[in-house]
C-alpha cells in the first residue's frame, strides 16, 4: 500500500532573492477606496477581492492608512458600532508604511518583520499604491524558512494590546 502523502520532487526555480522586486512578488491593482467609504462597502470589498485589507487613498492614489477585517471586527462590530453609519478614515490603521515597487524583497521582508506586518502596500515613483505583497504571496515565491521567519516575526507578542 502506498502512503497517503508522497514526496514528489520539484523543479524550484532558484533566482537570487537579491534581484527579485517587490514588482514581482505583489498583487498589483489592489482594491482601494476612499477615506469617505463606508466600513460594510469596505467589507464587501473584501469579500469580492478575497482579501483582508483595503488600502485607503487619497485622491492623487496614494496610501494614506489601511482598514483590514479585523479592525471592522475588533474596533466596530464588536464595540456594538454600525458599519454603515462609519467610514474607513475613522478606524483605518495609521500611518501606513508602503515599499517602492523596485524595493528588493530581502528589504521588503525585512522591513514587514521589523514592524510586524502581514501585508506591504507597494507604490511606484510618484507614490501611488500599485500593488500589496501579502504573507501568503511570499509563501508562494519564498523559501519556506524565509516565510517561517516572517510568519514567527510578525506574530511575535510584544506585550500591546491588538488594535
Amino acid at each position: 500500500m502506498l502512503p497517503r502523502f508522497q514526496s514528489v520532487p520539484v523543479e524550484i526555480d532558484t533566482e537570487d532573492d537579491m534581484s527579485r522586486t517587490a514588482r514581482d512578488v505583489m498583487t498589483a491593482d489592489p482594491a482601494c477606496c476612499s477615506p469617505q467609504t463606508t466600513l460594510d462597502q469596505v467589507a464587501k470589498m473584501m469579500v469580492l477581492n478575497d482579501c483582508g485589507e483595503i488600502p485607503v487613498i487619497d485622491s492623487a492614489n496614494r496610501p494614506i492608512g489601511v482598514i483590514t477585517d479585523r479592525d471592522i471586527v475588533c474596533r466596530v462590530v464588536a464595540d456594538s458600532k454600525n458599519p454603515m453609519a462609519h467610514t474607513a478614515e475613522q478606524y483605518m490603521s495609521q500611518p501606513v508604511l508602503t515599499v517602492e515597487a523596485d524595493a528588493a524583497m530581502d528589504d521588503v521582508v525585512a522591513l514587514m518583520e521589523k514592524h510586524q506586518m502581514r501585508r506591504a502596500l507597494v507604490v511606484d515613483e510618484t507614490g501611488s499604491c500599485t500593488g500589496i505583497i501579502a504573507q501568503a504571496d511570499l509563501a508562494w515565491t519564498d523559501d519556506a524558512h524565509d516565510v517561517a521567519e516572517l510568519v514567527r516575526e510578525v506574530s511575535r507578542d510584544t506585550g500591546r494590546a491588538s488594535k
